[in-house]
This record gives structure tokens, C-alpha cells and sequence, in this order.
């Protein structure tokens, strides 16, 4: 059984950066991929990276990619979301998910365990 905790979202200008926590609880996280998705209200939760257990493998959505970078501490067994020149497109609520397996998936039917979320808000 895996928990998640996600922190580190607010209010920021469009341009700024923000850093995302995923806190786990659960030995099982060590070897779960990881990822986040977003949603905003009304619409359907979207994905946005994902990261293999030894970190050394991530896919990005191409709207993130080149912005965002997702990593993972395992010894703090806590996963990031870097996101650096926010646009106000990317306000939404961000969710943390991991999944049993090694191979990186995109659909959110695919992971087993999420976060409770973290809303990030990005004025123009």
C-alpha cells in the first residue's frame, strides 16, 4: 500500500517557477513508477511525467516538456515536480500517482495510488 501527500503548489506569475512534493509512505514506492497528472475543473485529468523507480527514465506531455522535470529521492521516498516558466495555462490541480510495474505509462487508468492534490495557480 503506497500513501501520497502533495505539496508546494500556490499562487505565481506567469513566467515564475514552483517546486511540487509527493510525499509516500509505503516501502512499495521504491519500486512504483511515479508520475503527475493535472486537472482543471470540468475537464478530464490530464497527464503530465512520469519517472521509473531508478529515476532514469521519464516522459513528459510535450506541453511540459522542456519546462517541467520530474525526479525522485528514494532515500526521502518523495517524488518532485520542477516546474519552471509557468503560463497561465498550466493552472490546475496537480496530482501525484504511482503504479505497480517498471514500465512508464500515460493513462491515469493506470496507476494504482494517488494523492489528494496540490492547486497551482498561474496569473498572467
Amino acid at each position: 500500500q503506497v500513501q501520497l501527500v502533495e505539496s508546494g503548489g500556490g499562487l505565481v506569475q506567469a513566467g515564475d517557477s514552483l517546486r511540487l512534493s509527493c510525499a509516500a509512505s509505503g516501502r512499495t514506492f521504491l519500486t512504483a513508477t511515479m508520475a503527475w497528472f493535472r486537472q482543471d475543473p470540468g475537464k478530464e485529468r490530464d497527464f503530465v511525467a512520469t519517472i521509473h523507480p531508478s529515476g532514469g527514465s521519464t516522459d513528459y506531455a510535450d506541453s511540459v516538456k522542456g519546462r517541467f522535470t520530474i525526479s525522485r529521492d528514494s532515500a526521502k521516498n518523495t517524488g518532485y515536480l520542477q516546474m519552471n516558466s509557468l503560463k497561465p495555462e498550466d493552472t490546475a490541480v496537480y496530482y501525484c500517482a504511482a503504479r505497480r510495474g517498471l514500465l512508464l505509462k500515460r493513462g491515469e487508468w493506470e496507476y494504482d495510488y494517488w494523492g489528494q492534490g496540490t492547486q497551482v495557480t498561474v496569473s498572467s
